[in-house]
C-alpha cells in the first residue's frame, strides 16, 4: 500500500549523507523528505516533531481507553476510495459542508436516513472518496426530504368523495 506524505522540505540523498544534522535542522515544520532519482526513499523528522507525534498518539490511546467519541482530529477515515461500510459516518461539520456544496439542510441527518443511505450503497459496492460519499449523502437527503414534502403520506382509511357534477359535453342519465 502506498501512502503520500507531504512535507515542506526536501533534499537529495547525497546532501543528506554529507551532513544529515544540517539537512534536518533546515527542515521547515520539522519534516524532511530525502529523494533519490526523484523518488522519496525516506523521511526524517526532528526530535521536536517526533515528541508532538508521540503526544498525539498518547492522546489517541487515552481517547480509546475512555471511549470518548467524535474528536475531529482522530476520526478514522479510510485513505483513498473505499466501498460503503456499516460504521461510516459523515463529518461533524456535515451541514456546513453541504451548504458550501449548495445543499441547504435544515436538520441534521437522522439515524434512519443514514441507515437507508448506507444499506443502499453497501449493496451497490461502488468505490468513492470520503468527501464524495458525503456529497452523495447530502444530495440523497435533499431529494428524499423534498419528496416527503411533495408526496405526503395518504391515510389508507380515508374514503374518497366522488364529484357529483357531470362534465360538460356528457349526457347525464
Amino acid at each position: 500500500m502506498s501512502i503520500k506524505i507531504l512535507v515542506p522540505t526536501t533534499t537529495n540523498l547525497a546532501n543528506f549523507k554529507k551532513d544529515p544534522i544540517a539537512a534536518l535542522s533546515s527542515a521547515k515544520e520539522g519534516a524532511l523528505a530525502v529523494f533519490q532519482n526523484n523518488i522519496p526513499i525516506m523521511y526524517a523528522v526532528t526530535p521536536c516533531l517526533l515528541n508532538k507525534l508521540f503526544s498525539i498518539n498518547n492522546l489517541f490511546q487515552e481517547q480509546k481507553k475512555n471511549n470518548i467519541k467524535n474528536i475531529i482530529c482522530f476520526k478514522k477515515i479510510p485513505i483513498g476510495k473505499f466501498t460503503m461500510y456499516k460504521e461510516w459516518k459523515p463529518d461533524v461539520d456535515f451541514l456546513k459542508q453541504a451548504a458550501i456544496w449548495g445543499i441547504k439542510l435544515k436538520k441534521p441527518v437522522s439515524h434512519s436516513e443514514l441507515a437507508l443511505f448506507i444499506s443502499y450503497w453497501q449493496a451497490e459496492g461502488r468505490f468513492f472518496h470520503h468527501i464524495q460519499w458525503q456529497q452523495k449523502l447530502a444530495r440523497s437527503i435533499q431529494q428524499s426530504r423534498i419528496l416527503n414534502i411533495i408526496y405526503k403520506k395518504r391515510d389508507i382509511n380515508d374514503l374518497p368523495k366522488p364529484d357529483q357534477n357531470i362534465p360538460e359535453g356528457f349526457r347525464g342519465q
